[in-house]
């Protein structure tokens, strides 16, 4: 991990994130998409999301390991310091600190811009089968996530129904007056 570096996703980058993203939604019930979005709606994507949010990156030698995002958890305004955390990283690069690397990095980021809460969405099986494993779950847990809820059969995909479970990890302090979050202030 020594020559790893975080950087800023840019929009250019999302072929590359595309190619990392797209066997989770062919071959895993990690993602509850069924297509793989176009090059050009991941482009918004990316471009949406990281106009007020973090978008990150891991690069070793010009190579996309992996990426991390925080997008809003809901729309409403008391929802603010609350973020829906997202990490993908390359199959191949798996178990060797990117993801932990990403979201380090992430909740520095977060915390700079006034976020609190940061939440995941992970989906979850009774027991593993050929599309989903608990691996999520367990690396959040080792990130300081903690559960909070489980959905029952609220994901459908490769003929099973899938659960969906949320896990959420204070960042900050919940004050009686906050100040406002920093929204497309965040840095690396």
């Amino acid at each position: 991990m020594h020559r790893v570096k975080i950087e800023k996703v840019e929009i250019e980058d999302a072929k590359e994130l595309l190619q990392i993203y797209a066997p989770y939604v062919e071959d895993t019930a990690i993602s509850f998409e069924y297509e793989v979005p176009s090059e050009k709606e991941f482009a918004d994507r990316i471009r949406n999301i990281s106009s007020k949010y973090p978008y990150i990156k891991a690069v070793e030698d010009g190579r996309i390991l992996g990426y991390a995002y925080a997008n809003s958890f809901k729309e409403r305004k008391a929802y603010d310091w609350s973020v829906e955390t997202t990490v993908y990283v390359r199959q191949n690069s798996r178990r060797q600190g990117v993801g932990k690397a990403l979201y380090e990095q992430l909740e520095k980021s977060l915390k700079a811009m006034g976020i609190l809460n940061m939440n995941a969405c992970i989906a979850s099986l009774a027991k593993e089968d050929g599309h989903l494993t608990d691996d999520s779950y367990h690396f959040h847990s080792k990130m300081g996530f903690k559960l909070v809820g489980r959905f029952h059969n609220s994901g459908y995909k490769f003929h099973t129904w899938y659960d969906m479970i949320w896990m959420e990890k204070m960042i900050g302090a919940h004050e009686e007056t906050m100040k406002n979050v920093s929204f497309g202030e965040w840095s690396i």
